[in-house]
């Protein structure tokens, strides 16, 4: 598996699918739920809330409407919108993402810093859970991983958890 970091936005990736996380209820009105919507159309949130409630460690997979990635991973990091969050969740919700573009035998996947829009997960945390499962993660899908953020001390921690301090 190929990892890399970059420093974009999530909804430009023209990937096979991108992590969504979101919350039990479906709802993308927050953070990066929201601007997956506002970027990708409203047909991607009506599909998560027909869905709803997704639990805590599971994922939904949906379409990814004008984005140009294919799917949206919807995994819930915390149970209402606008909630709190815990790195456990965190490390959860990328697990149940790659496992789910493993079953789907998605190629590509782009992972945003869960955790990082006020939900109250401590940085390095977010960082060290997310790099942590995915480097767990020994299946053949996804071959290729983002893991991405736009602003500078996001992606600098995200960067120094994969390839060290530098």
């Amino acid at each position: 598996m190929q990892l890399h970091v970059a420093k974009t936005a999530l909804s430009a990736l023209n990937v096979d699918a991108i992590v969504n996380p979101g919350n039990s209820e479906g709802s993308m009105r927050n953070g990066v739920s929201d601007r997956i919507r506002v970027a990708g159309g409203d047909a991607i949130e009506a599909e998560a809330l027909n869905a709803a409630p997704i639990a805590i460690g599971a994922a939904l997979l949906t379409t990814a409407g004008d984005l140009p990635a294919k799917h949206v991973i919807h995994v819930p990091i915390m149970e209402h919108a606008k909630g709190n969050s815990t790195s456990e969740e965190v490390r959860r919700a990328t697990r149940a993402a790659l496992v789910a573009a493993a079953a789907k035998q998605l190629a590509s996947l782009g992972i945003p810093a869960m955790g990082t829009f006020g939900e109250g997960v401590p940085l390095d945390e977010v960082a060290r859970a997310i790099v942590e499962e995915v480097r767990a993660h020994k299946k053949d899908f996804p071959a290729e991983i983002y893991l991405v953020d736009e602003r500078d001390d996001i992606f600098e921690l995200l960067d120094e958890s994969v390839h060290g301090p530098s």
